[in-house]
C-alpha cells in the first residue's frame, strides 16, 4: 500500500496533468497572444476563439525581420533619390495622372490638396499600385508585434487595430489581406490605425477598399493629407545656396524660423519666397556634394505620412516632376511651391 506521501505527489502529478490539458493550445503559439486576444475580445465582444485561430495562422517570417532592419530610409540621399525619380516612375505617374485626371482633380478640390502630391505618394508608395506588396498583413504584424523587440510596442498595437477594425473598413477577410514586410495595405500602404482614422469611402459603396477602389485610394490619401493640415499652394521645399560663413544648422520636421533669419545666416533663396515664411533647413547628401533645402509647413505635412526627409523629399520632386509633365496648365504649380 503506497505511503501517504507517495500518494500526494500522485496526486500533484495528477492535477497537473489534467492543468496541462486544460490550458488551451493556443496559450503560447506566440508571446503575449493571450493577453492581446482578451484585449480585443473585451473592447468588441468578438470570439476569443476565433481570434486565437486567426493568430495561431499567423507564420512569423525571417524575411520581414530582415527587410526591417535595412529601411532604404536609411541610405543617403545620393542613392536614395535613384529609387524613386527615375524617368519610367516619372512617366507611369504622368500617364497615370492623364488616365485618371477628372477623378484626381475632384478629389483634390474636394480635400484641398494638391492633385500632383496625391499621385506622387502613390507613386513612390507602390508604384501606382503596381506593387502593394505581398506579405499577409497577419504575418507582418504578428512577426513585428511578438518577435521584434525594438518596435514591438509600435506593431503590437497595430496588429490589436487590425483585429478591431470593422469588416467594411477592411476590404475582405482578415487572413486573406496582403501588404508590405510592415504590414501597410493598398496602393497608399496604410497602416491599420490610418484605416481607421483616414481610409473613406470614396465611391460611395458602403465599403472602403484601398486595393482595388480608385476613388477610396485618392480619397484616403487626400484625406490623410488633409487632416495633417496640407495647406493648398503653400511652399513645400526650395534649395537654398550657403555662403562660405554660413552657420551650422540642425534640420527639424516643424519650420523654426522665418526664411529671412536663415537669409541672414548665409543662406541664399534659389527663387523668390515669401521672406517671413517659418522654414527649416535640411542638408542632403547628394551625388554632388551637399544639396541644402529649406523646408516648410507641407514638407512636415508629408513626414507625417513617413518621418523620412528623404522620402518627403522624394514625393516632393516626383510631384514636381509629374506637375511638369502634364502640362502648362499643372506646371504652374511648379512656381507656387
Amino acid at each position: 500500500m503506497p505511503s501517504r506521501s507517495a500518494s500526494r505527489r500522485c496526486l500533484f502529478i495528477l492535477l497537473a496533468l489534467s492543468l496541462s490539458v486544460a490550458l488551451p493550445a493556443w496559450a503560447d503559439t506566440h508571446p503575449g497572444q493571450a493577453a492581446l486576444v482578451r484585449e480585443v475580445a473585451r473592447d468588441t465582444g468578438r470570439s476569443p476563439a476565433a481570434l486565437n485561430a486567426l493568430l495561431d495562422g499567423a507564420k512569423v517570417q525571417q524575411s520581414i525581420l530582415d527587410a526591417i532592419s535595412r529601411p532604404a530610409e536609411s541610405k543617403p540621399w545620393s542613392a536614395y533619390r535613384p529609387i524613386f525619380l527615375t524617368q519610367a516612375r516619372i512617366d507611369a505617374g504622368i500617364a497615370f495622372y492623364q488616365a485618371h485626371r477628372g477623378l484626381i482633380e475632384r478629389i483634390a478640390r474636394q480635400y484641398g490638396v494638391s492633385p500632383e502630391i496625391i499621385v506622387a505618394i502613390l507613386g513612390v508608395e507602390t508604384y501606382y499600385g503596381r506593387n502593394t506588396g505581398h506579405y499577409k498583413v497577419l504575418d507582418a504584424l504578428v512577426t513585428l508585434g511578438f518577435h521584434y523587440p525594438p518596435r514591438a510596442k509600435f506593431f503590437r498595437a497595430e496588429l490589436k487595430t487590425l483585429l478591431e477594425l470593422p469588416a467594411d473598413k477592411l476590404g475582405g477577410p482578415l487572413d486573406t489581406l496582403t501588404g508590405s514586410y510592415a504590414g501597410a495595405q493598398g496602393w497608399g500602404q496604410f497602416m491599420p490605425d490610418s484605416i481607421r482614422d483616414y481610409a473613406v469611402d470614396g465611391d460611395g459603396d458602403g465599403r472602403i477598399d484601398l486595393q482595388s477602389s480608385l476613388p477610396d485610394i485618392l480619397a484616403s490619401v487626400a484625406n490623410y493629407f488633409a487632416k495633417h493640415g496640407w495647406v493648398d499652394g503653400g511652399a513645400v521645399a526650395a534649395q537654398a545656396q550657403p555662403d562660405v560663413a554660413a552657420r551650422s544648422l540642425t534640420w527639424t520636421p516643424a519650420p523654426q524660423w522665418p526664411l529671412e533669419q536663415l537669409e541672414a545666416w548665409g543662406y541664399a533663396p534659389l527663387r523668390m519666397i515669401n521672406p517671413g515664411e517659418p522654414t527649416s533647413l535640411l542638408t542632403l547628401q547628394g551625388g554632388h556634394g551637399p544639396e541644402y533645402w529649406f523646408t516648410f509647413h507641407n514638407f512636415q505635412v508629408i513626414t507625417r505620412y513617413n518621418r523620412s526627409p528623404l522620402y518627403a523629399m522624394a514625393v516632393y520632386q516626383l510631384a514636381q516632376a509629374i506637375a511638369a509633365g502634364v502640362g502648362d496648365d499643372m506646371a504652374g504649380t511648379d512656381q507656387r511651391r
